[in-house]
């Protein structure tokens, strides 16, 4: 009986505190199922990337960088206007070079930026204006940072589009509608607290919203061992002439009821949100390390192996399949490859995108091919890699490690999947005896870890992804079944959070007020 003080003083103030927060979550949370931050969609921009001409390269991918003192990770080979261009990447830092004359892009004028955007949707040439300059992130930028300073340019079209044009790659990286900019303020920003000032705070955001995650989950978790203690199943409760089997009354009486009833849902979905933030850095992600895509690559990327016949003649081979756009330079065991997706159909419907920086990463879900460059002066397209060149790569990515099992999947697993099912397929799954239970995903068409596993990750899995976005196996691959238990849980949780605005705001008004 001394713990039900404490718990009711906790669960009142700390609820009344944070009704509003709830509120916001639970229908942000809605939004979100359909909308997420605004971003250029990646099968749009490729269509929209004019085709790669490579003749009048002089300078190679070696030379290029050595000019500028880098030694990167990542190589893309695309245009920049009618000139060929490198677009090298050392950790997040994007870097362009000319492909023509081996000077880099150092400034971007506006005019420059307006003429990029004209090309990249000439539909709009006409009505096409500057809108701005950024050299700090702005509310649609704050994942982007990398790719700092941008021009914001206007397409003058009905739907309020902004196109934002990188001035280190020359290329455009972002684009914002109306639709998305108020689905992105309806749904992530309010969501995640992801207001521009505070967020470019990353420590102080970060810490901030786990805090309060970690209060909700006292909130949740108290008023459900307060609604569970003050429930009777024999209506031991008399009021008004009659039993019932709460104590309470009015919004109170609903709130306790619809506690009852989402209250189990709410603490999880809170608790899991903390989760989102990795506190204490309790598990290491699954994005492959640095050791492990280096010791399958070969080591660091060897820019000389990609020379300027082999890249005419890669672009050559790859014609007959598609038109080349862009070309992704990709290492496996030392061996150079290049690798490129087709464009799209215009009428592909544009589909949720998770990151702003989506088109950045080398898996797309798009017909594509990889063309071998250690095969003499000729270029190999490859459909995809044979099993012993991917099982030595595997080997190379764990030296310390015995292969356990390696599974060629045809089908998501518990741990590698999507709802959109865009994660590609077929995918080689290799297990390790080390320590920590690793498990590497290889795409065999790209030759590229495309996920990890380990123990940590798994538990994070279940504990983040099946309580908060109720990743569940036979739920999470069912839709409109999920969205309409998602929708269902939220308005539940809803309304468990508008039922304490009247007694809360009661309450405070008659303390303010004090006693007669």
């Amino acid at each position: 009986m001394r713990l039900f003080p404490a718990l009711a003083f906790v669960h009142r103030w700390l609820g009344i505190a944070g009704a509003w927060l709830f509120l916001v979550w639970f229908a942000s949370g809605i939004v979100m199922i359909y909308a997420r931050m605004p971003a250029l969609d990646p099968g749009e921009r490729l269509r929209r990337l004019p085709d790669l001409d490579f003749d009048s390269a002089t300078v190679t991918p070696a030379e290029a960088a050595h000019a500028v003192g880098l030694g990167p990770d990542r190589l893309r080979i695309g245009m920049l206007g009618d000139r060929p261009v490198y677009r090298f990447a050392e950790g997040p830092r994007w870097t362009t070079v000319f492909a023509d004359d081996g000077r880099p892009l150092e400034s971007l004028p506006h005019e420059q930026a307006l003429e990029i955007a004209s090309g990249f949707a000439p539909e709009h040439a006409a009505t096409t204006h500057a809108a701005g300059a950024l050299s700090e992130p702005d509310q649609w930028t704050l994942q982007s940072r990398a790719l700092l300073p941008m021009h914001e340019i206007d397409l003058g079209d009905a739907a309020r589009s902004v196109l934002y044009v990188s001035q280190r790659t020359g290329e455009p990286v972002l684009e914002t509608r109306r639709s998305s900019r108020l689905a992105g303020y309806a749904g992530p920003v309010l969501h995640w607290l992801y207001f521009t000032p505070l967020r470019r705070h990353g420590s102080l955001w970060a810490r901030l919203v786990f805090w309060l995650a970690v209060a909700g989950s006292a909130i949740s978790l108290s008023g459900l061992a307060l609604g569970l203690w003050r429930f009777s199943l024999r209506r031991r409760y008399r009021l008004g002439g009659t039993t019932r089997r709460s104590p309470y009354s009015g919004w109170v009486r609903w709130h306790h009821y619809a506690g009852l009833v989402f209250g189990t849902v709410t603490f999880t979905w809170v608790f899991s949100g903390a989760l989102s933030l990795e506190p204490w850095d309790w598990q290491p992600g699954t994005s492959p390390t640095v050791a492990q895509t280096t010791g399958a690559a070969g080591g660091a990327l060897r820019l000389d192996a990609f020379d300027l016949p082999a890249i005419r003649a890669a672009t050559v081979a790859l014609e007959s399949s598609f038109p080349v756009k862009e070309l992704d330079a990709i290492q496996l065991l030392g061996a150079p490859y290049l690798l490129a997706h087709r464009a799209p159909a215009p009428e592909r419907p544009r589909g949720r995108l998770t990151s702003p920086n989506a088109f950045l990463s080398p898996v797309q879900p798009f017909e594509h091919r990889l063309v071998s460059l250690a095969v003499g002066p000729s270029a190999l397209v490859l459909e995809r890699l044979d099993d012993s060149i991917l099982m030595a790569a595997a080997a190379a990515a764990m030296p310390g490690a015995e292969i356990v099992t390696a599974d060629l999947l045809t089908a998501h697993d518990a741990y590698y999947y999507d709802r959109e099912d865009p994660r590609p397929l077929p995918i080689l799954r290799v297990r390790y005896s080390d320590p920590a239970d690793t498990a590497l995903y290889f795409d065999p068409s790209r030759g590229l870890i495309v996920h990890r596993e380990e123990r940590l990750t798994r538990v994070n899995r279940w504990l983040y992804h099946g309580l908060h976005s109720l990743d569940l196996p036979g739920l999470y691959g069912r839709r409109p079944t999920w969205d309409l238990v998602v929708i269902l849980l939220s308005l539940g949780g809803l309304a468990l959070a508008a039922t304490t605005l009247v007694p809360g705001w009661r309450r405070l008004t008659a303390r303010r007020r004090g006693p007669p």
